[in-house]
């Protein structure tokens, strides 16, 4: 786990398998949420991998969190997406405003977590949850 951030607030996203992986790899260096939490001491997200891996596989530290319009946000972080413009578009379709939540240090587990076992939760949120 990430050392310093040990007693950090963290949120568990549920990110598909694929755009996962590419954060884990250092392709992806941008999570992109239509919404953000509203806590400000939210340092570290814990990657929940969707269907068909269902598990949580690792963590990493929030380095800064972009607000503004997808073309913007699109603009200032296109490099290191880690998705197709077209899929990009498609995700923000109906939205005048987006978040890019930048990725730091980031740590994949050497196995992954059961999600009950690991934080007691049942179900992976739809968005996000908080943990403590």
């Amino acid at each position: 786990m990430l050392s310093e951030q040990q007693n950090a607030t963290k949120v568990l996203l549920s990110i598909k398998p694929e755009f996962a992986n590419r954060i884990f790899s250092g392709e992806k260096r941008y999570e992109y949420r239509r919404a953000i939490f509203r806590r400000k001491d939210v340092k570290v997200v814990v990657v929940y991998a969707s269907s068909p891996v269902c598990r949580v596989i690792g963590e990493f530290e929030i380095t800064h969190i972009h607000e503004g319009t997808p073309d913007s946000i699109w603009q200032n972080t296109a490099d290191y997406s880690g998705i197709s413009r077209d899929r990009y578009r498609s995700y923000f379709s109906d939205k005048e405003l987006g978040y890019a939540i930048e990725i730091g240090q980031h740590t994949l587990y050497s196995e992954p977590r059961n999600l009950q076992d690991a934080f007691g939760i049942s179900r992976p949120p739809q968005s996000f949850a908080y943990l403590h």
